[in-house]
């Protein structure tokens, strides 16, 4: 099973393209999850209606991954936090995208592990909010792969579903993920 966390005004494009191909290649399951049960609405507009709650969530036997799609910070948005750190911890991937990396800075993850972002700290200070992201362990790049955890900048959502695709060992081979989400070289 593989969970996304679903919540008010996550970019929902940026992860659009990888569950369509966990769930239409490989066939795995995708379970929608947030704070509560009741319909959010997405920066695009769309609404999406979670099939769990986070508390919902009490064993870690069946999970193969979480999924974290990137949206406003908010630093009282902290219930995915636990389960991250649990799943990071149990070996399970994790992959945020865009500013989804916020919920593993707040989850001490970021202590431990390379990771991208599309959040600068300027921004962080405009929005007046406490920086969630150990600056020290960030790389500069389009996606950054580290144990079990994938990170991405936001316009790299291409290339945090092939990532993703490839760790969880979707493809048969090369030419099949090229055909399902082709590949972008490094800028």
């Amino acid at each position: 099973m593989i969970l996304c966390y679903i919540y008010e005004q996550m970019a929902d494009f940026e992860i659009s393209l990888l569950l369509h191909r966990l769930k239409n290649t490989d066939k795995r399951e995708i379970v929608a999850i947030s704070e509560h049960t009741e319909a959010i609405t997405a920066q695009s507009g769309l609404r999406y209606l979670p099939d769990k709650k986070i508390s919902d969530i009490t064993s870690l036997d069946d999970i193969e991954a979480l999924i974290l799609p990137g949206g406003p910070i908010n630093n009282s948005q902290n219930d995915i936090c636990k389960l991250a750190s649990d799943l990071t911890a149990a070996g399970r991937l994790v992959a945020a995208i865009c500013f989804a990396p916020q919920f593993l800075g707040r989850a001490g993850i970021l202590d431990k592990y390379r990771y991208t972002t599309s959040c600068p700290a300027e921004k962080i200070a405009q929005l007046g909010c406490e920086d969630p992201f150990n600056r020290e362990n960030f790389v500069q790049a389009r996606v950054v792969e580290d144990r079990n955890l994938i990170t991405a900048q936001g316009y790299a959502f291409v290339d945090f579903a092939g990532a993703v695709c490839r760790y969880l060992h979707i493809f048969q081979d090369e030419h099949q993920e090229y055909e399902q989400i082709g590949r972008i070289k490094e800028l």
